[in-house]
């Protein structure tokens, strides 16, 4: 029904006990149903990792949301106990890294929960530029599932552009009778951007 309305991305979710009971090709045959519902949409499969018990039985769910088409491979849905960890991080990573060289098709990896700073998404940036090359440094095969990170981001920005704007105060003040007037106002209207974070 959503595909059949437009939607260009389905988010799945893996069925714990398939994986807990090491039944994987149930498991398989189930997400490749979903990816033939899917057709020609973007499909994300989400692991919820905090319920799968050991690395080994990510790493497999890993391997048979790949091996059944999925697009993207996602820690969790947000909300479960344990979100996106780097340990778990990089046993997936490993897997779309074995995937990779195993078939040669490139499958996107999307870490959710628990990021909630852009210290933190530099971090993830990071692990994912070291685990699965620059190629994976975009949209299409990398993202972060954080909604409370955009607040962070927001704040970033304008303490930066505040920052910036105050810093060249001193160099062009002498240039217009009006610098003084505008510079000021820039000053108040930061610091109350500053305050209500």
């Amino acid at each position: 029904m959503a595909v059949a309305d437009g939607a260009a991305e389905i988010d799945i979710v893996i069925n714990r006990t398939l994986a807990l009971t090491g039944q994987w090709e149930a498991m398989y045959d189930e997400i490749r149903q979903f990816r033939e519902a899917c057709g020609d949409a973007h499909m994300k499969t989400i692991l919820a990792i905090g319920e799968l018990g050991t690395f080994t039985n990510v790493y497999k769910a890993s391997m048979v949301a790949m091996m059944a088409g999925s697009d993207f491979i996602k820690t969790s849905t947000g909300k479960e106990a344990v979100n996106a960890t780097y340990p778990v991080a990089i046993v997936m990573m490993r897997a779309i890294r074995d995937y990779f060289l195993y078939t040669g098709y490139k499958v996107g990896f999307k870490p959710a929960g628990g990021i909630r700073t852009a210290q933190e998404s530099l971090v993830w940036l990071n692990l994912v530029k070291e685990e699965l090359g620059n190629d994976w440094l975009c949209p299409h095969l990398f993202r972060l599932g954080a909604s409370s990170l955009l607040a962070d981001i927001e704040r970033q920005v304008r303490t930066h552009a505040c920052c910036k704007v105050l810093c060249t105060y001193s160099a062009v003040k002498n240039i217009c009778p009006l610098t003084d007037v505008f510079y000021f106002c820039i000053f108040v209207t930061c610091k109350c951007f500053r305050s209500s974070y």
